[in-house]
């Protein structure tokens, strides 16, 4: 038998004693009640709960509602969903070696929260009005705004400069947080890193006019040149970012965020040569300042492939500060304005009765000194006699008299059908907006004295860039090719296509036509049978020709204002080099000069032999070989 074990510290065990006997006849015990109570109570007790729970609700809607709403308003607005767009990335502008024209550049909009800047609105205004340069008067409006949580105070303010103030802004209040409700986000800023350089061409933008874009968040408004003509590319798509935000402007991290990145605008590269244009509007400043002109063009054009190497206009603006101009000086006068081309559009008429075989250099011509013909005589630029010339030296000495001789061989609308080949009339396409179409006479309009003044380029308009590229025609071996401003493709926000991938060429002379026009125009600048030896470049070989137009201004007959010649004339000067391989064509224009002398020769000439000479060296072009034999001038 196993022995049992005891733990030493165990209690000893007793006996329990026995349970006494119940009583005999005594009933037995009723079982115990449960704590819990009874359903029927625990059900009123819930609704009593329920009750009390609606109460409550009630009594906070009351409160709420009608007792104290402006103070809750004021939370509300203190607190939800903001939306702000995010700006895209304006494109670049470059010119042909990829120098930027245009750009943008780092910068933030300074925003105001009407929420929590109206009470102490007109301290916070005068502070944005010192700090910013900003309206007091509308800066104030803007921050008393009921409702709103979102005001554009200044637009396209340096990255450092809005930083800085908002520093400023939170010691400027006795409140330990200094001024509420200002914040900043991303805003590029456009500039113009060479000011007056190309700025005709390039146009710019400004802060959006209409209140819905201004709403909206919008960028920019754009004005005039590329930046108008391209707004949509160069825009691109503006992102939106949404979030939720909390009592002091602070953004919940657990809020509903979402964000749709922009889309940055796409880049523009251009056919201009950034110091070219710069020494072409140097040079044509003070051509046009010397010769006291209203205003001037000048335009280097790539003879074989039709780029637009320069468009310079004077007088110009600076596209950093376009309000401090005029605004006819923002526009292209190469594209916009139309004039009378004068005696440049004589190589025209001689390169079509070339291509006519209806003459030859050497047709002989009697030139007397007047030519009495329908409404008015017509005289040349000097007084002289009958004299004997060829056609060449009709060219030569730019004779309008021995001209309209020369034209009376042309069929009815010949003459016409050529200089529409040649492109007058119809808008060139580089790409710019406003271009004029200028005009040529049709139909019954054109006369026999309105065709005889247009064979030595008057009664009929042109803009500078149509006759570039009509006399370029000749340059090129008698084909046109379509002038160009954009390099590669581009399309306009009226969806019409441009550039150099979609130019398109045309035949217009004969190669033999072109050849002996650019032999002809090689004697105006002779200096023994020329009216141009300034135009000669040292080293080249020159083709060229002047032109001395009236000018068409208003004036009033009988009470009518109507167009008349206002005694101002146009002189220009249009060739190409080297004569022999065209290189680029060049041609200067200034409208009503206004010193004694003034002509094609004297004062366009100049200018066009500075510019093509600084071309040609530019672009190293070899210098001509020794000159090939002249026409005969005279007979």
């Amino acid at each position: 038998m196993r022995e049992r074990r005891t733990r030493p510290d165990a209690r000893p065990r007793t006996a329990r004693p026995a349970r006494p006997a119940r009583p005999a006849g005594r009933a037995p015990r009723s079982p115990r009640r449960s704590r819990r109570g009874s359903p029927q109570l625990r059900l009123r007790a819930g609704f009593v709960l329920i009750a009390m729970v609606f109460s409550l609700f009630a009594a906070r809607l009351v409160q709420l509602q009608g007792v104290d709403p402006g103070q809750y308003a004021a939370m509300a607005a203190a607190a939800g969903t903001r939306t702000l767009t995010l700006p895209a990335q304006r494109g670049e502008i470059f010119d042909r070696f990829g120098e930027p024209l245009a750009d943008s550049v780092e910068g933030r909009a300074v925003i105001a929260n009407p929420a929590e800047t109206t009470d102490d609105a007109p301290a916070v205004a005068a502070f944005l009005a010192r700090e910013l340069g900003v309206d007091y008067t509308t800066t104030l409006r803007k921050l008393r705004v009921k409702g709103s949580q979102f005001q554009y105070i200044a637009r396209h303010v340096p990255a450092t400069k809005a930083d800085d103030v908002l520093a400023a802004a939170k010691a400027q209040s006795d409140d330990v947080d200094g001024f509420k409700g200002l914040f900043t986000q991303r805003d590029p800023i456009r500039i113009y890193p060479a000011h007056d350089v190309a700025a005709n061409v390039l146009g710019f933008v400004g802060e959006p006019s209409k209140k819905a874009d201004v709403e909206a968040g919008r960028t920019y408004q754009a004005y005039g040149g590329l930046e108008e003509a391209f707004n949509k590319a160069l825009s691109g798509k503006d992102g939106e970012e949404r979030y939720e935000f909390g009592a002091g402007d602070t953004r919940l991290p657990l809020g509903n965020n979402t964000t749709v990145a922009p889309v940055d605008g796409q880049d523009i590269t251009t056919t201009i040569d950034r110091d070219l244009q710069w020494y072409a509007q140097r040079t044509l400043r003070q051509a046009v300042i010397g010769a006291k002109a209203r205003s001037g063009i000048a335009i280097v054009m790539d003879t074989q492939t039709g780029e637009l190497l320069t468009l310079a206009d004077y007088p110009t603006f600076d596209a950093e500060d376009p309000a401090s101009a005029h605004k006819s000086d923002r526009q292209a006068r190469s594209l916009n304005l139309a004039y009378e081309p004068g005696s440049v559009e004589k190589v025209l008429t001689m390169a079509a009765l070339l291509d006519e075989g209806k003459v030859t250099p050497r047709t002989k011509l009697l030139v007397p000194g007047q030519l009495d013909r329908q409404d008015r005589p017509i005289k040349d630029h000097w007084e002289h006699g009958l004299i004997k010339l060829t056609l060449a030296g009709v060219l030569a000495k730019s004779s309008n008299i021995g001209t309209v001789l020369a034209a009376d061989r042309f069929g009815s609308g010949e003459l016409r059908s050529y200089l529409e080949k040649f492109g007058l009339g119809a808008v060139s396409g580089v790409g710019l907006g406003g271009e004029t179409r200028g005009s040529i006479p049709e139909g019954p309009a054109w006369t026999s004295q309105v065709g005889d003044r247009i064979a030595f380029g008057q009664s009929l308009s042109v803009n500078a860039v149509q006759m570039a590229a009509a006399v370029n025609t000749i340059a090129n071996g008698g084909v046109r090719v379509d002038p160009t401003l954009i390099r590669g493709e581009a399309t306009r926000d009226d969806g019409t296509r441009v550039g150099t991938d979609v130019s398109t060429t045309r035949r217009v002379v004969s190669e033999e036509a072109a050849r002996q026009t650019t032999k002809m125009m090689q004697l105006v600048v002779d200096p023994e049978d020329g009216v141009a030896p300034a135009a000669q470049v040292p080293g080249y070989s020159v083709a060229g020709k002047t032109g001395t137009a009236q000018r068409v201004g208003t004036c009033v007959v009988d009470g009518v204002k109507q167009g008349c010649y206002d005694g101002t004339v146009t002189v220009s000067f249009a060739g190409f080099a080297p004569a022999e391989n065209p290189r680029f064509t060049v041609y200067v224009a200034l409208q009503a000069p206004t010193v004694a002398g003034a002509g094609g020769g004297a004062t366009a000439g100049p200018v066009f032999s500075k510019i093509m000479g600084q071309a040609l060296q530019r672009y190293s072009v070899p210098e001509s070989t020794a000159p090939g034999k002249k026409y005969p001038v005279e007979w």
